[in-house]
Parts: C-alpha cells; sequence; structure tokens
C-alpha cells in the first residue's frame, strides 16, 4: 500500500457521501411525515367512519406492522440479493400505496394500504442505513446516521403543521393528509436512481473487482478497502449465535423499549394531554413539537461528547424517571406536569438517534442489514402493540396505570443498557461489528497468516 492511499473508512467527506446522506434523509423524512400525519388524520376519520377503539388502534399502529414485516423480511433478502436493489424498490411501493389512500372508502382499505407504506418504510429502515453506514468514513458515521433521526424527527413535526392545517379545511381533508406523503417519496425515489452497490457487501460476497471499481469511480482512485471482513452466516440463525447473540438481545430491547412509549403517547398526543389536564392546542403541539426537533440536535452532540454506552444508559435513567412522576402526579400540577413531560419529550428525541447509530455498528457485514431488520422488526412491533393498546388500556385503565406500564417498559431498557451495552464508538465499521472476544482471536490469527484475500488493494 502506498503513502498516498486512504483507507475508506477514513476517506475523506466527499460529495457522493452527502448525496447517499440525503438519499437517505429523504426516506427518514418521509417515513417520519407518514407515521406523524395518521394521528392528524384520525381525528378527523374516527368520527366520520365511527371508528371503535379498537379501529382507532389498528390505523395508529398499521404502519408499524407493516415497519415489522418489511425491515424483517427486506433486510434478510438485501443481505443476499444486495442493497441497492432493495433501497431502490422500497420508494416505488411507498409512493404508490401512499397515493391511494386518496381513495380508500372504509377503514379496512386504508388499514392495508398503511401497512403496504409501512412494509416499504421497513426495508428502508434497514438497507438505507446499511448503505450509508457502509458508505461513510468512521470520523463523520455516527453524526450522519444520528442526522437520520433528525430528519425523520422534521417530518414528523411538518406533518403535524400540515395536518393542523388541513384540519380546518373540509371534513374530508384528512384524505389529502395522508396522500400528501406522496410528494416526498416520490421525490426520494427519482432521485435513487443510479445507486451503486456498497462494496463493503461486494467483497463479502467475493466480488472485489466489482468494489473496486465502485470505490474507484464514486470515491477516488487513492481510495482502498484494507479491512477483513469476518465470514459470518447470512442466516437469521447467526444472529443468535454465541458470538452475536448478546449484541441481538441489546439491539433489539434497546430499539424496542425506546420506540414504544414514543409512538404510543405521540401517536395519541391529544388524547395523553387531556388526560394530564392540559389542553391540546397548536400552540401547545408547537411547543413539544420544538422540543423535538430541539432534543434531535441537543442528541447529535451528546452522541460526540459522550460513549455510545454512557448516552444510552444516562438517557434510559431520565427517561424513567420523568415518566413515572407524569404517571403519579395529580391533575393540579399543571407546571410541573408541561416541565416534566417537556424533559422527557427532549430526552426521547435525543437518544432516538442512536436508534440509527447503535445497530448499524453492532453487526457484521455479510449480515448487517439482516441485523438492523430484525432489531428494527423487534421494535415496530412492540411499537404497533404498545400503540394499539394504549386507547383501550387508557379507556379500561386510565392515564396513571397506562403510563406506569410505558414506564416499566423504560425500567427493561435501563437494565438491558446496563447489562448488554457494548462501546462501539470510534471503531473502524468491521472492528466495531466484530465482539471484543472475536477481535482478538482474529488479530492472533493474522499476525501469523499472510494477507487476508477479501482486503482490496
Amino acid at each position: 500500500m502506498t503513502e498516498q492511499n486512504i483507507k475508506l473508512d477514513d476517506a475523506p467527506l466527499s460529495k457522493f457521501h452527502l448525496k447517499i446522506t440525503w438519499l437517505t434523509f429523504g426516506a427518514h423524512f418521509t417515513d417520519g411525515y407518514a407515521l406523524g400525519i395518521i394521528a392528524m388524520a384520525l381525528t378527523l376519520i374516527g368520527p366520520q367512519m365511527e371508528l371503535s377503539p379498537m379501529w382507532m388502534g389498528l390505523l395508529g399502529s398499521s404502519a408499524l406492522i407493516g415497519l415489522f414485516f418489511g425491515s424483517l423480511i427486506l433486510g434478510a433478502v438485501s443481505d443476499r440479493i444486495g442493497r441497492q436493489k432493495i433501497f431502490s424498490f422500497n420508494f416505488v411501493l411507498i409512493t404508490v400505496a401512499s397515493f391511494l389512500q386518496l381513495f380508500v372508502n372504509d377503514p379496512s382499505q386504508l388499514l392495508i394500504l398503511r401497512i403496504l407504506i409501512g412494509f416499504g418504510l421497513g426495508g428502508d429502515y434497514a438497507v438505507g442505513t446499511t448503505l450509508l453506514a457502509e458508505f461513510t468514513p468512521r470520523k463523520y458515521r455516527g453524526r450522519l446516521l444520528a442526522l437520520l433521526v433528525v430528519l425523520w424527527t422534521v417530518g414528523y413535526v411538518t406533518a403535524n403543521f400540515v395536518g393542523q392545517y388541513l384540519a380546518d379545511v373540509s371534513p374530508s381533508s384528512w384524505r389529502w393528509m395522508l396522500a400528501s406523503t406522496t410528494i416526498p417519496a416520490l421525490i426520494v425515489m427519482l432521485l435513487r436512481i443510479g445507486t451503486p452497490e456498497s462494496p463493503r457487501w461486494l467483497v463479502s460476497k467475493g466480488r472485489y473487482e466489482e468494489a473496486h471499481n465502485i470505490i474507484k469511480k464514486y470515491l477516488g482512485p487513492n481510495i482502498i478497502f484494507d479491512e477483513t471482513i469476518v465470514k459470518t452466516s447470512n442466516s437469521y440463525f447467526a444472529l443468535f449465535s454465541k458470538k452475536l447473540r448478546k449484541r441481538t438481545a441489546f439491539s433489539g430491547l434497546f430499539f424496542v423499549c425506546t420506540v414504544v412509549p414514543y409512538f404510543a403517547i405521540y401517536t395519541f398526543l391529544p388524547s395523553v394531554l387531556a388526560s394530564m389536564g392540559l389542553k391540546s392546542n397548536f400552540m401547545a403541539d408547537f411547543i413539544l413539537n420544538m422540543f423535538l426537533l430541539i432534543g434531535a440536535v441537543v442528541g447529535i452532540w451528546t452522541m460526540e461528547k459522550f460513549s455510545r454506552r454512557t448516552m444510552t444508559i444516562g438517557s434510559f435513567v431520565i427517561l424513567t424517571i420523568s415518566l413515572f412522576l407524569l404517571g403519579v402526579l395529580p391533575e393540579n400540577s399543571s407546571i410541573l406536569m408541561i416541565v416534566l413531560f417537556s424533559i422527557f419529550t427532549l430526552v426521547m428525541s435525543a437518544i432516538s438517534n442512536l436508534t440509527a447509530v447503535y445497530p448499524a455498528e453492532l453487526f457484521p457485514t455479510e449480515i448487517r442489514s439482516t441485523g438492523i431488520g430484525f432489531s428494527t422488526a423487534i421494535s415496530r412491533m412492540g411499537s404497533a402493540v404498545g400503540t394499539f393498546l394504549l386507547p383501550i388500556s387508557m379507556s379500561t385503565f386510565g392515564f396513571t396505570v397506562s403510563i406506569l406500564l410505558l414506564t416499566g417498559v423504560l425500567v427493561i431498557g435501563t437494565v438491558a443498557a446496563i447489562f448488554l451495552a457494548p462501546e462501539t464508538k470510534n471503531l473502524s465499521l468491521e472492528d466495531s461489528s466484530t465482539p471484543m472476544d472475536t477481535r482478538k482471536n482474529l488479530s492472533l490469527k493474522e499476525s501469523s497468516k499472510p494477507m487476508d484475500t477479501t482486503r482490496i488493494l
């Protein structure tokens, strides 16, 4: 290797890196928008279609159900056939299904379309995050992956503002709310045409020349791949092998314990605020949305300042305490409730940044999309169940019991982080995804062997 050669993980940030980043950003914006707009639309659909609490819960969680299957299935498929094909296919499905929401006549039709939208978004969670992580240099990986959540939050907040505006137009404006997801989805679909395959995936399949040509064309002639791909079975069973099962358990628990309270509370935010004795109006929603945005930005700074493990444990502790207090405080504690809910919103938005970063760093290249897909699937199924059950729980058991149940989810997340969370910050992508004991064994083997054939020079 000559002096001017630079490893892929240490490459300077280029226009191509920014293009891949923006294409993935667009997907997360669309995801946040699609999941956010249903909360606003349901306020009109519910009375118009005379929906029961069960149907409200089903429609509120429908995209999350699709996300479960999409991330589980398409993540695994991309580890077999490549990232690029799924990266392009996802948004064809999302665009078509989003547009068809304009013509639904009953809740069952809407349920099917929302599941299809979620299916495409779930695949993009697994594949888009993987593709971005595998192209991005380690110096910028954490920040760029964390920005995905910022854009998700921007999409979610944008949906709230669009919903607030369209809600007063007509009783049927919910159709335009839902169909408006077509606009960002179509833009992303068109811009993704011509996206190259991941060099890391190509190397894992032994297609070294193709990987070298992509690196040379898009990143420069002096950029090389000089890392060992640790050979791993790309079946789901590999996630539960001795060397990966601890990481799989942590990734799933961390993800699900973060998003279950998030989606359950914010999908039915007006009802939650009313149960706390707080009035839901434009100004209240605006303030909380600003805290979501500020929290997302603060989360990037926090992630750079602290280790992955420290940020995860600290965030779960704060979230647990604040939500517990919200559940047990009397209704006349309005000011304190506002403060606690603002803290909860800020920290929840901040830790959500790690949901785009941690899973991508936990799994080897050959099974990265499968691992991210599995973690996303578990989280979205948990979110779907939580979102479905919250209105039923609040009508049956009341606000306090429902909030304490969600607090229990955060307690589980705290315990999982303390006992299972590894540290992956500042490591190369292959090192961060290789458990320490495996890394040591690999080092010993490599010291007595010629250079591995999975290195591209």
